[in-house]
């Protein structure tokens, strides 16, 4: 997999697989809205004689994002090796992104068309998208092709990766000094947070869909903030629910003493983050935690993955917390002891 990735352009990769996705997505919510003014079923093909060609309505709008991001991820996936040329890899994105948009354009032009008639012989392609549409496509294609970086670049994860390396060479023990994992919830929970809100959902729903939809989407943010990530290296302690929510960042200076322990979640205020009384906790589940305890006297417990992964967090911060400690204690500046008189 390493050997892949150091082939091809990361960045050009992600825009070649997201764009023709994410514009496909564009396309098919555009079409639902326009639903309620379609023919069913809507005109696909027009021909000089008069005759037209028919498909349902999901068929078009499934069968027209399938194709826009088919195309685009045929075009725009021939920029993303590094060994073609520069110049070749510029007129590809640029392609890519032209063909990609021109599809789009002729699929709408065909739905708005076809928008206020009963029957869908009665339509014609909208020339005034159609011809908007290609000449955005082309200019967009244009400047994507010249303004596209195609070169290696230096970039500041370069930068970081060779400070890292180098902190590692004249450090060995730095990588003893990290560590890094995932915790979450107990599968019985989540299938416990699925039962209680999709089954109220599915019956709601029938009389008030969004509010249906607004109680799923709060099971999925509640269920996320089951999950948490741990990290600890020489700055102390962090931990980010559902990842990305930094909940608590304790320095390394801050922190007295770390033990593992075996928790109830129930003593600390429940499951997630809790804030009381001068005591933090990220718990997800009862059992293997980390106890922190901070020099201003509070303390905080973080779950564990499982025992072994609770023991190392607290073996590392342990460790790092002391080194902080012997880092930035200040130096003896008392004068020598004066030797005896000489005899």
């Amino acid at each position: 997999m390493g050997k892949i990735l150091d082939a091809v352009d990361t960045k050009a990769l992600r825009f070649a697989i997201g764009f023709p996705v994410l514009l496909a997505a564009g396309f098919a919510v555009c079409a639902v809205l326009l639903r309620p003014d379609l023919p069913e079923p809507l005109a696909v093909m027009w021909n000089n004689d008069g005759g037209t060609a028919f498909a349902p309505f999901p068929a078009f709008a499934g069968g027209g994002a399938a194709l826009i991001v088919l195309v685009g991820w045929l075009v725009l996936l021939q920029s993303v090796p590094l060994s073609r040329p520069t110049v070749m890899r510029r007129i590809m994105m640029g392609a890519g992104l032209t063909v990609s948009l021109f599809v789009t354009t002729v699929l709408a032009a065909a739905l708005v068309g076809q928008a206020g008639v009963t029957d869908a012989r009665e339509s014609s392609v909208d020339v005034i998208v159609l011809a908007s549409g290609s000449g955005a496509a082309l200019s967009l294609g244009v400047i994507i092709g010249f303004v596209f970086k195609a070169d290696h670049q230096w970039t500041p994860e370069d930068d970081l990766a060779l400070q890292r390396a180098l902190e590692q060479e004249l450090d060995p023990d730095l990588a003893g000094d990290s560590v890094r994992f995932w915790v979450h919830a107990r599968s019985s929970v989540f299938v416990m947070i699925a039962v209680a809100s999709l089954f109220p959902a599915s019956l709601i729903a029938i009389a008030v869909p969004w509010l249906g939809a607004l109680l799923v989407a709060a099971a999925l943010v509640g269920a996320a903030f089951l999950f948490a990530r741990v990290t600890a290296d020489r700055s102390g302690l962090r931990v980010f629910l559902a990842g990305i929510l930094r909940v608590i960042d304790v320095p390394a200076t801050a922190i007295s003493a770390a033990q593992p322990a075996d928790v109830r979640a129930a003593d600390y205020g429940g499951w997630g983050y809790r804030n009381h009384d001068g005591t933090a906790a990220v718990l997800v589940s009862s059992g293997p935690a980390v106890v922190v305890r901070k020099t201003d006297g509070h303390r905080l417990a973080v779950s564990g993955k499982n025992p072994d992964s609770a023991a190392l967090l607290a073996e590392v911060l342990t460790r790092v917390a002391a080194r902080a400690r012997r880092d930035t204690r200040p130096p003896d500046t008392r004068p020598p002891a004066q030797g005896g008189a000489e005899t």
